[in-house]
């Protein structure tokens, strides 16, 4: 008698059917595979930083070199970038020779049309910031890079960009500045 007849032969005795104990042992194995093969690793930081090796970060000034400057947003970029790790990490700010080095500046500010009315004239904006940034990782110069990231919204033609333009860079610095940690030291 092989094992499934006994195993129906036992259960039969309880008033039981196999096909609940079957569909049972079927999800333990799925979940039982899944959980072996797959690796999710979480961390409620929102960063996969090796705090025994990455201990501070140096985060420079980035300097506004676009063509078209608004004064504040040098300000408002530099500060949101360095709330951004310091809301998220544990790493210590330092002004030089951090473990992990954040530099660039602001490249572009722009706007342009993005949409043409029934009647020819533009019907949307569309405003831009580009940031280049250059990271280094002293404890592994193999995740350094320098990259542009860049942000973008839209906003109507009958809205002056003098009344929309303080809430739309501050949605836009904080889209690039999320960016830039999920490139550094997110690993996404």
């Amino acid at each position: 008698m092989d094992w499934t007849e006994r195993l129906r032969q036992t259960l039969q005795g309880r008033r039981l059917t196999a096909r609940p104990l079957l569909h049972a042992a079927a999800l333990a194995a799925v979940l039982l595979a899944v959980t072996t093969a797959c690796s999710v690793s979480y961390k409620f930081n929102g960063s996969s930083i090796d705090y025994d090796r990455v201990k501070t970060i140096e985060i420079r000034d980035f300097p506004n070199r676009a063509t078209y400057v608004w004064g504040p947003m040098a300000s408002m970029f530099n500060n949101k970038l360095k709330d951004e790790y310091a809301a998220h990490t544990k790493l210590l700010q330092t002004n030089r020779n951090g473990d992990l080095k954040v530099e660039g500046e602001i490249l572009r500010y722009e706007q342009r049309n993005k949409s043409v009315s029934s009647e020819g004239y533009s019907a949307q904006t569309e405003l831009s910031i580009t940031v280049n940034v250059r990271f280094t990782n002293n404890a592994n110069h193999d995740e350094d890079f320098e990259r542009q990231f860049t942000a973008r919204t839209n906003y109507e033609t009958t809205q002056s960009l003098a009344s929309v333009q303080e809430t739309l860079v501050t949605e836009m610095i904080e889209d690039i500045t999320e960016q830039i940690f999920n490139a550094t030291v997110a690993n996404w």
